[in-house]
């Protein structure tokens, strides 16, 4: 049903991506600046965001979009249709240089999300998907595989996926509860694609997030078979008048996962 809006935002993602790659491997001294919360905004979130917003204004001009670089125009809430992006999703990890960031576009249909794109500059890795034609990645050699959840529910044997850049206490008190040994860590949605592609089970996230971290991950990872939950087990809406998600949220391979 998404076919057209999959393509545009593959195509949007990869050259966003590429343009990001050729920052990251050209300027090794990256000027930074700061938004409010002191989050961290360079040339390659601005580059990025002018490639994917011009591509998806030219093909679905209707469309409303909602970017994290862009100023939040509220007549998206009276559209159906709202393209959800964050043009890097990992700018600490980009200033680190650890190559652990993401480009992220995802649709919201009715609110909820029905097409996400995953692009990883470094690796050329394109993960997609949307709603009821599954998940998939594409690597740099354009060989597509199916993703899928793993089926582990052994507590003990369990691989957690945690922030790089974000940690908390609460995360720290359920890696202490459950003994758990096996723990990732990991910046940017790269944690939600480890869970859909069967690479790890569990991320559990309690500080806040925004739409633009979560939508594409969230449709992905549901396509691959994954549960995706607000902390209190509530469905993650998408294009909302609070676009922050301010509740927190799990990713699991399995129900039976749940902490």
């Amino acid at each position: 049903m998404w076919e057209k809006e999959l393509e545009v935002a593959k195509k949007a993602a990869v050259e966003a991506g590429k343009e990001i790659r050729r920052i990251y491997d050209e300027h090794g001294d990256m000027q930074v600046e700061y938004k409010e919360g002191n989050s961290p905004l360079t040339i390659a979130d601005k580059a990025s965001n002018a490639i994917i917003v011009d591509m998806l204004r030219k093909s679905f001009p209707d469309y409303a979009i909602l970017s994290e670089e862009e100023k939040d125009n509220r007549e998206r809430l009276n559209n159906e249709l709202c393209f959800v992006v964050d043009p890097l999703d990992g700018t600490k990890e980009f200033l680190k240089r650890n190559g652990q960031f993401t480009v992220n576009i995802a649709l919201a249909y009715r609110h909820e999300t029905v097409m996400g794109v995953i692009y990883v500059p470094v690796t050329g890795d394109l993960y997609y998907a949307s709603q009821n034609d599954g998940a998939y990645l594409e690597d740099s050699t354009q060989k597509v595989t199916k993703l899928h959840v793993s089926d582990c529910t052994v507590i003990s044997d369990l691989r957690v996926v945690m922030s790089s850049s974000h940690g908390c206490k609460e995360m720290d008190d359920l890696i202490q509860k459950y003994q758990f040994k096996n723990l990732v860590k990991i910046g940017s949605s790269l944690k939600g694609c480890l869970v859909a592609r069967g690479d790890a089970e569990i991320y559990y996230r309690h500080n806040p997030t925004m739409e633009w971290d979560t939508a594409a991950m969230q449709c992905i990872v549901e396509e691959a078979g994954g549960i995706f939950r607000q902390m209190d087990n509530t469905p993650m809406l998408y294009n909302r008048e609070d676009s922050l998600n301010a509740k927190g949220f799990y990713i699991l391979n399995r129900i039976e996962n749940l902490l």
